[in-house]
């Protein structure tokens, strides 16, 4: 009886030391959480990439959704398809909320995609000649960056007190050169429309002008400032800005290290939002 209850109490001592260590096995690792980020293929979803085993070991699965428009990642995140998207600045979202009634919200910016003027006529913005068409894609938050480049060159006034982030080409008071502005051109199609030649000066985004082998810093004859409000962000749904693996996302994106990555990958082409020095 006694010999029994011995190997009893060494088999219940072996039971839960077994436990322990299995409970103990299962805290010592990280639970995953896993998010899907919609994003355009370039740079948005190149430097999601670059993340992801970082994001990785802080126990936050990164998937990406590739989208080719600008139409369908706020409808996908909107509609709970996706917690968050990365292809887009400010304006645009907030223009996107205005006409759709929605509530996405931004949880930081990431990088500037500085928007270009491009022509195979003349080699500076200032030098258009009297009656050239200026084509521009059909995406009107870019409407008021444009606008900023050509009266930067001197080719355009706009109205006073304007905010120029909500301007239009109609806003326009002088354009003594008689510029005729074209901006029906879905966005993806400006790289093929400036290498057809169509048009004396197209403007191009830096995603869509870096995606067909444009080089901004070498082809552009006029390039956005780095001081421009429109620095790319991750949109989420109100709210989800606070959760914990939304913020370890973006702490990755705007980290020192990823900042100057994204600097040197595309060597000045796409900037970074924060300094990474």
């Amino acid at each position: 009886m006694k010999t029994s209850k011995r190997i009893l109490g060494i088999l219940g001592i072996a039971a839960t030391t077994i436990l322990l260590a299995a409970c103990g096995n299962s805290s010592s690792k990280p639970k995953t959480t896993t998010i899907t980020v919609g994003a355009s293929a370039v740079p948005h979803a190149q430097i999601l990439k670059h993340v992801q085993p970082q994001l990785k070991k802080e126990g936050v699965n990164l998937k990406i959704k590739v989208f080719q428009d600008y139409v369908m990642p706020n409808k996908a995140l909107a509609s709970k398809e996706l917690d968050a998207n990365y292809f887009q600045h400010t304006p645009f979202l907030n223009q996107w909320n205005k006409a759709n009634h929605g509530t996405l919200v931004s949880a930081g910016g990431v990088h500037l995609e500085p928007i270009s003027a491009y022509s195979k006529k003349v080699k500076n913005l200032k030098d258009v000649k009297d009656g050239s068409t200026i084509l521009a894609s059909s995406n009107t938050p870019d409407y008021g960056r444009i606008l900023t480049l050509l009266r930067d060159a001197g080719l355009i006034k706009v109205k006073k007190g304007i905010d120029i982030t909500t301007a239009n080409f109609g806003d326009i008071t002088s354009n003594p050169r008689h510029l005729k502005f074209k901006h029906s051109y879905e966005p993806k199609l400006m790289p093929s429309i400036y290498k057809n030649g169509e048009g004396d000066v197209d403007f191009i985004n830096a995603n869509y002008a870096v995606q067909s082998g444009l080089d901004p810093r070498k082809d552009a004859i006029a390039t956005e400032k780095s001081s421009s409000p429109y620095v790319n962000i991750v949109a989420v749904r109100k709210g989800d800005q606070n959760k914990p693996a939304i913020k370890k996302l973006m702490k990755a994106l705007q980290s020192k290290s990823t900042q100057k990555w994204i600097y040197n990958k595309y060597k000045g082409a796409v900037l970074p939002a924060k300094s990474y020095k």
